[in-house]
């Protein structure tokens, strides 16, 4: 019986991708039993529940700087969010390659998804720049596997500007253009 008929591309990725989740959950479970509190570096709102549903295109009289600060402060987090999650999946894929009980395939498979990653996160900034060089204050772009997603803070987005938007992703990626959603941030 031969070994490449029992063990496939699919099944390899397969295990990689459980060894993965494993040793995040195992490093967090490390880093969460330390028993130390956090530090706090500022001070708390209580008076807001992070974890709640926000509706991003909701009008809002963006002349009040409570409003803009409120876009702002979306952009912040997000970004914020992103570049924690990005730099755990690094940490992790450079775990991996150190691992020597890896197979040669299976440091292949973690360096393509590190290059991957990169090429992702290039491919927003590069999106992101040009839609603001098109005018607009703050935009975030998200790239899965085939939708991308921008999220540009704009008084009123008008189908010219729309068309410019999808224009860069279409240029940037190989995305459907119906795959392609904007949503504004008043």
């Amino acid at each position: 019986m031969k070994l490449n008929a029992i063990f496939g591309k699919k099944q390899i990725i397969l295990a990689s991708l459980v060894l993965i989740l494993g040793v995040a959950v195992y490093l967090n479970w490390q880093f969460a039993k330390t028993g130390e509190d956090f530090a706090v570096t500022g001070q708390v709102d209580t008076a807001k529940n992070y974890g709640d549903a926000q509706l991003v295109d909701n009008p809002v009289d963006t002349s009040s700087t409570a409003a803009t600060a409120a876009g702002d402060d979306y952009f912040t987090k997000t970004r914020l969010e992103r570049t924690k999650s990005r730099d755990e999946t690094t940490a992790t894929l450079t775990e991996m390659l150190k691992d020597s009980a890896l197979t040669e395939e299976e440091k292949q498979t973690a360096t393509q998804q590190a290059v991957d990653l990169a090429k992702q996160v290039d491919s927003e900034k590069k999106m992101e720049d040009l839609v603001k060089a098109k005018g607009f204050e703050d935009c975030l772009v998200y790239i899965n596997d085939e939708n991308v997603d921008v999220v540009v803070k704009t008084d009123g987005l008008e189908a010219a500007q729309a068309a410019q938007i999808k224009d860069i992703v279409l240029s940037e990626t190989e995305v459907e253009a119906e795959n392609i959603r904007i949503v504004e941030v008043k």
